[in-house]
Parts: structure tokens; C-alpha cells; sequence
């Protein structure tokens, strides 16, 4: 008895295959959206807030009712890939653990520094955690860039190997440091830089007075960045990778909207420029979106991985990967019941924490130089 059953012939996916790989996403895009302002407000608290305890505690506050609901994105992306297609998620662990291991350090160091920060009324203390929370930020955003990137150039498996109960399974058949070669490298830093941007849009969108204007000339040399990152990376993935099977309308899919990409962000940038925060923030944030459909337009239909064995059709692919009808069918019914609760439950989160914060709004703490 084998997990995978490889030797089927390529089959056409069912409608239920498609829906639920179109709904892993569209929860990829919710974290990315919602936690990347997260992780790049963590990594400007050192810059944004500068050496005044008191603005610090401003900046932290526009994401300090959200920052941990936004990371149940990650989770549900994670159980939804593991239900809806068992295939993808073991073979994913089968060679990224370290990786993966490295964005749950950032994710714990990130979670531990927002809660231990206030504990004791010490500058040094409260200024380490602060640098603590910027680091496990920056780890997840780095290496979800580096591995994205990585999907959209095709993870190479091995189909002719076993594991150690002798059964045939894809496995990652490359190495830990040939995930960061040029390209993924490029990913990676499009990342950190896309969610600085997309944090400086946030703080300006939910600040007043001084941090809002600091925020706003941030955001300024950090989307120019950020823009020259993901042009190059729409260009130079689109132009030099294609897997094994994608659709060519799929193909004018990720071109259009990598461009398009590259539209939103400049247009963020330009209605930051011009003290619109609300905008900016939409397009920034439309960018991400963006983004992660012209990944997923080439991670159809196999999944971002391409068979390193006999360089023919991917072995492992939407149709293999899936679980059973029943399965997808039953998943299909629970997502139709809750995902509009939850939808209702975070737009009405962000309605009632709208309003904008300033220094005015955070009492003064007698704080000590001691550690």
C-alpha cells in the first residue's frame, strides 16, 4: 500500500480540487495581507518609534488588537493544505523542515516579545524585546519570500523514492542552500521590503502627529524599493520559469497581473506621496494580492514542484495530491458555514479599533535606564 499513487495516469482535476486550491489561495492572501502589515510594523518599531518609549508603544498599538488573530490565517492555510491535499503538505516537510522550523522560531520570538515587553518598567528591557519582535518578523518574511519564490521556480521532487516503510513518495530531492539561489534571494528581500511598505502604510493609516509623519517618509524610500524589487522579480520569474504543465492562459494570467502588481504598489506609493493613507494602504496591500495570484497562477497544476527524476510531466500534481471527494465534500460544507463568520467576525475587529493613535493616547510610565 503506497501513500501517493503515481502510477495513475494525468487525469483532469474535479470541481472540487480547483475550489479548494483556489480557497488555500485566497487564505495564503488573507495572511499575506493581514499579517504582512503585521510583520513589517514589528520591524519598524525600532525606527518608526524611535528613542521614546512612548511613541514606541503608539506604533505597537495600531497592530496590538490584530497582530495574533492575523496569525490564524497561517494555521487555517496550513490545515486546509494538509486536508485538502495531503500529497502537497508531506512533501513540503519532507525537505523544508528547516525552513519552516525558522519562520516558527521568528513566529514564537515575535509572539513571546509582544508579551513580555511591558512586563518590567525598564528601558533596556523593553528596547531588547522591541529588536526581538523587528528579528521574528523579519525571519518569517524572509523565508516565506525565499520559499514562494522557490514554488513559482519548481521545488525539484524525486518520485522513485521511498521512505522508511519502503513506500514510493515524491520527496525534495535538492538541498538547503539551493533554495537560495538569485531569484529565490530576490523573492526573499521583495518580501521584507513589500511588508515594510505595507506596515509604513499601516501606522500612517492608524497614527496621528509625529509618528504619522515619520511613517509617511518612510514609506516613501520604502516603496521605491520595494517596487524595484518586484519588477524585477515579475520580469525575471515570468521570462525564466514555466512548470511542466501549465496552462498557457495561465501563463498571460501571472504576466497581467504581475504587472498589475507593479501598478498597485506604484500607485500606493504615489497616494502616500500625496498624504492619502487610506489608499496607500489599498495599494499596497492590492499589490500582495496581486502577487499571490500570479504565484498560484503558476502553481497550477503542480503545485510548484517539478520531477527531477526523469524530467517529464510533474508526478505530483492538484489531481494526485488531493484527498478524497468526500473529504473535499465535507470541507466544502464546514468552509461555507464558518468562513463568512470569521469574515464578519475581523471586519467588524477592525472597525471598532478604526481610530487613530498619537502619543495623547498612551499614559506615561515612570520607566528606569536599569536592565
Amino acid at each position: 500500500m503506497t501513500i501517493f499513487d503515481l502510477t495513475v495516469p494525468a487525469q483532469s482535476p474535479s470541481i472540487l480540487q480547483v475550489v479548494w486550491l483556489i480557497l488555500v489561495a485566497v487564505l495564503w492572501i488573507g495572511f499575506f495581507v493581514l499579517e504582512g502589515f503585521d510583520f513589517g510594523v514589528s520591524m519598524l518599531v525600532p525606527f518608526l518609534g524611535g528613542k521614546n518609549d512612548q511613541t514606541r508603544r503608539v506604533v505597537l498599538n495600531t497592530i496590538g488588537p490584530h497582530w495574533d488573530g492575523n496569525e490564524v490565517w497561517l494555521l487555517t492555510a496550513g490545515g486546509a493544505t494538509f486536508a485538502a491535499f495531503s500529497g502537497w503538505y508531506a512533501t513540503l516537510f519532507s525537505g523544508l523542515y528547516l525552513p519552516l522550523f525558522l519562520v516558527l522560531v521568528g513566529l514564537i520570538l515575535r509572539g513571546v516579545a509582544m508579551e513580555y515587553r511591558s512586563k518590567r518598567d525598564s528601558i533596556t528591557w523593553r528596547y531588547t524585546w522591541d529588536w526581538l519582535n523587528a528579528i521574528g518578523a523579519f525571519l518569517p518574511a524572509l523565508v516565506f519570500g525565499v520559499g514562494f519564490a522557490n514554488f513559482l521556480k519548481g521545488l525539484p521532487v524525486n518520485s522513485e523514492a521511498t521512505n522508511t516503510f519502503g513506500e514510493n513518495i515524491p520527496l525534495y530531492s535538492g538541498t538547503f542552500w539551493g533554495l537560495f539561489m538569485p531569484f529565490c534571494l530576490i523573492g526573499g528581500l521583495l518580501f521584507v521590503t513589500l511588508f515594510l511598505t505595507h506596515g509604513a502604510h499601516f501606522v500612517s493609516l492608524k497614527t496621528k502627529d509625529e509618528v504619522h509623519k515619520r511613517a509617511s517618509s518612510f514609506a516613501v524610500i520604502l516603496g521605491i524599493a520595494a517596487i524595484v524589487l518586484l519588477a524585477v522579480f515579475v520580469v525575471w520569474g515570468n521570462i525564466a520559469y514555466s512548470l511542466p504543465g501549465q496552462l498557457p492562459l495561465l501563463r498571460i494570467v501571472a504576466w497581467v497581473v504581475g504587472v498589475l502588481a507593479i501598478v498597485a504598489l506604484g500607485f500606493g506609493w504615489f497616494m502616500n506621496f500625496k498624504g492619502r493613507d487610506g489608499l496607500a494602504f489599498i495599494g499596497s496591500g492590492l499589490s500582495i494580492v496581486l502577487l499571490m495570484v500570479m504565484f498560484f497562477s503558476h502553481f497550477y497544476p503542480g503545485l510548484g514542484f517539478n520531477n527531477a527524476v526523469n524530467k517529464g510531466p510533474v508526478s505530483l500534481d492538484i489531481t494526485t495530491a488531493a484527498s478524497s471527494p468526500l473529504t473535499l465534500k465535507l470541507m466544502t460544507i464546514f468552509a461555507a458555514i464558518m468562513v463568512p463568520i470569521v469574515l464578519a467576525y475581523v471586519i467588524w475587529s477592525y472597525w471598532v479599533f478604526k481610530r487613530r493613535l498619537n502619543v495623547t493616547s498612551i499614559p506615561a510610565l515612570k520607566v528606569t535606564t536599569a536592565a
